[in-house]
């Protein structure tokens, strides 16, 4: 059915690089979702008014917020294609995750006011009646829910959306809580025991829970979150298969929405090679990267000297020294400069974002241990952090 769906309704649905056909998916999973829960809801609303029902109208509210949920996510896809302009120059597309967080605002909103009816209709029962047409009605929901969960996650998956992912989180926890409901609706049948307003409390939790973590997912982004390891691998990877790049470091990645990304590295040379022939190469690597993987890369060029032997061993031993401080801990853009009295040792050390040493004691304890190699030699040490999920940028590695 969702390839059905996909074909039918997406042209060029293969191509979901292109803003147009990104949108396009969006834009169906957006209606099918609101079809579907404006229906179930009218279905559970009505079933649970006439059999006195409050988890079962706690389960339709439910579908209702989703309905709603999926009309803002038609919005904010809407906007999010929309050009960049003078007064947001990266583009919309982090419209996105403002309407993901919205739809999480809401269903907590709609958790919470559930709860406040359950613990009312606790606190003042009332008969509940039961009926087929009710266990029907509860059954097809939880068929419905569980294929919109999966419809969901495909097309999420296929664009990289946070907010369709969202929404397929939200749908599988309907699953849960709707079967919840008619476990509940089949026990008071049975047995005589009046817990509808216990099951509300129970459903409202889910969609609590539910809201909670579609929250997390859509503030990770937002506050800007560590790159995926494959991701920031396949980076890395690409750029050192260009003959002529020796090695990486300082990767930073910025996200300015789903699939629209900004990249700065910095990229070592040799610096006996000719400054036009490496300018080129240089020029070649941002073009491929924009043209291949959709992504804004500009390049560093840092030369480095790898002819000399003096160099090298120095290089090497300043390595191995600030290996031996932390496994953590990387090092670039080593230079020497010689003096009559003494020998500045100049490098960069990439630490984590989270590194517990403070950057002014760490580089007090470098600057000793060098000294203990040899008193002539002092440390000139710029602290970098690692903005990206991987310790693989590392000149040291064989």
């Amino acid at each position: 059915m969702t390839g059905f769906i996909i074909r039918k309704f997406i042209k060029d649905y293969e191509n979901v690089k292109d803003i147009n056909v990104r949108q396009s998916y969006g834009t169906v999973s957006s209606i099918v979702g609101i079809l579907v829960n404006v229906l179930l809801s009218f279905s559970k609303i009505t079933i649970g008014a006439i059999f006195n029902s409050i988890s079962v109208m706690a389960d339709g509210v439910n579908n209702l917020s989703d309905a709603g949920s999926s009309i803002i996510s038609l919005v904010g896809f809407k906007m999010s294609g929309k050009p960049a302009d003078k007064d947001h120059p990266f583009g919309h597309a982090r419209i996105e995750y403002v309407t993901g967080l919205v739809l999480g605002i809401v269903i907590l909103l709609v958790g919470i006011e559930l709860i406040r009816s359950s613990l009312n209709k606790i606190m003042n029962p009332e008969k509940t009646m039961y009926s087929a047409a009710m266990i029907v009605v509860l059954v097809i929901s939880i068929a419905a829910k569980f294929w919109l969960s999966g419809f969901y996650g495909k097309i999420a998956n296929k664009i990289s959306s946070a907010t369709i992912k969202a929404s397929s989180m939200d749908s599988r926890n309907d699953v849960v809580s709707t079967f919840v409901v008619l476990v509940s609706v089949i026990i008071s049948k049975i047995s005589g025991y009046e817990i509808d307003g216990y099951m509300g409390i129970v459903v409202a939790l889910f969609i609590l829970y539910s809201g909670v973590d579609i929250l997390k997912d859509i503030l990770n982004p937002i506050l800007g979150e560590m790159p995926e390891y494959d991701f920031i691998q396949s980076i890395e990877n690409k750029i050192l298969g260009y003959e002529g790049i020796i090695n990486i470091h300082d990767l930073v990645v910025h996200n300015y929405g789903p699939n629209r990304y900004f990249a700065t590295v910095h990229a070592e040379v040799d610096a006996k090679e000719d400054i036009l022939k490496l300018h080129d190469l240089i020029d070649n690597i941002e073009r491929d990267f924009a043209k291949d993987l959709d992504i804004n890369l500009v390049i560093h060029m840092d030369p480095v000297i790898t002819d000399d032997d003096e160099i090298n061993m120095l290089k090497c031993k300043t390595g191995e020294i600030i290996k031996s401080i932390d496994e953590k801990l990387t090092m670039h853009d080593f230079r020497v400069v010689k003096g009559d009295t003494h020998t500045n040792l100049i490098f960069d050390v990439l630490i984590p974002v989270d590194y517990a040493v403070q950057s002014s004691e760490l580089v007090r304890i470098i600057e000793n241990k060098i000294k203990k190699e040899n008193e002539t030699y002092y440390a000139v040490v710029t602290i970098d952090k690692n903005y990206v999920s991987t310790y693989m940028n590392n000149p040291y590695r064989k």
